[in-house]
């Protein structure tokens, strides 16, 4: 699909979410079929950029294109100017937040709660539009609370002022995670811009995909917690919905091979301590993935050193065959 200027490999994209798409797991995720990967969201206030953390969610170095940074405020000045910085320091697509349901960012009159001022929203696009100098999409929620859903008047202004695209997750902020994603919602954003329109909420493989691409009419699907512990879930939907070229679904012996490649990725990326500290909520994820919770050694989850990290999740993840082996 087109997005932006860009063709996209595949119309399954990664949604950015805080603490999770670091550039490993974009990499990854980019590798095992998403076809876009936006960025952890980033403060608009550039005041806080000198952190490591921050530091981090700008390092784009071997990522492929085209390379998304959301960025999240509610000053229209500030919010053009981290559009701007950005665009120069090698984002070729500016995302703004209008998802992010999380108190410390809603009351900061971010995120979700932007919602409820569509003239705020306004100024923002018009400003971030003007300033970014590369294009912009935005993400966002059906509305602020389900008496109040106005997604479909915030999707017409931001078509009207210049964004390229659109992710609406089948939620309000009132819902946070709670209940089941709605579509109809959705499907009266796509009727109503010319835009490509991504749905987001709820989508776990690729019946549901299929589903979800027919009920709403959307361009494509935006994975946001169904890719934790599980990024070959790309390559699932791809193949579900019979794009040609998708990446195989893989085998255990493969999944294993990917989790060790991740694993690598981030104590490079983050360093040997802070990595091993990232891995451990990913190992989680991917041990309930695989129904290994309840096996889930405690001193994977504890301990500081890279190396037995790697080994305990080795023999964690391995084959059943290489296990029924080692038994014998």
């Amino acid at each position: 699909m087109k997005l932006a200027g860009f063709t996209l490999p595949s119309p399954v994209v990664l949604a950015p979410m805080a603490g999770v798409t670091d550039r490993p797991f974009r990499i990854l995720c980019r590798q095992l079929g998403a076809g876009l990967a936006a960025s952890e969201m980033l403060t608009s206030d550039t005041r806080l950029w000198h952190s490591e953390k921050s530091r981090r969610r700008m390092d784009h170095e071997g990522e492929p294109e085209p390379r998304v940074v959301q960025i999240a405020g509610s000053e229209p000045a500030r919010m053009a100017e981290a559009a701007a910085m950005n665009a120069a320091l090698g984002a070729q697509v500016i995302d703004i937040n209008l998802g992010c349901p999380a108190k410390k960012v809603c009351n900061r009159a971010a995120g979700s709660a932007l919602m409820r001022e569509p003239e705020l929203v306004r100024s923002i696009l018009e400003s971030v539009v003007a300033a970014a100098g590369v294009p912009v999409t935005l993400k966002m929620r059906t509305g602020w609370d389900r008496s109040h859903r106005n997604a479909v008047d915030i999707a017409r202004m931001a078509e009207d002022l210049g964004v390229v695209g659109l992710a609406v997750h089948g939620r309000t902020r009132e819902d946070m995670y709670q209940g089941n994603a709605e579509y109809d919602t959705i499907a009266e954003v796509v009727r109503a811009v010319s835009v490509p329109v991504f749905a987001n909420g709820d989508v776990t493989d690729g019946d549901r995909a299929r589903l979800v691409l027919v009920h709403t009419g959307a361009a494509g699907i935006m994975i946001g917690r169904g890719a934790c512990g599980r990024p070959w879930l790309f390559a699932e939907i791809n193949a579900a919905l019979g794009l040609a070229g998708s990446p195989a679904i893989p085998d255990r012996g493969r999944v294993r091979d990917i989790i060790l490649e991740h694993l690598d990725a981030l104590h490079t990326f983050h360093g040997p301590s802070q990595g091993v500290r990232i891995a451990r909520k990913h190992l989680t994820w991917y041990a309930r993935q695989l129904g290994l919770g309840d096996r889930l050694p405690k001193a994977l989850s504890s301990t500081e050193d890279g190396a037995e990290q790697v080994a305990l999740a080795r023999d964690l993840f391995a084959p059943p065959g290489e296990c029924q082996e080692r038994a014998a």
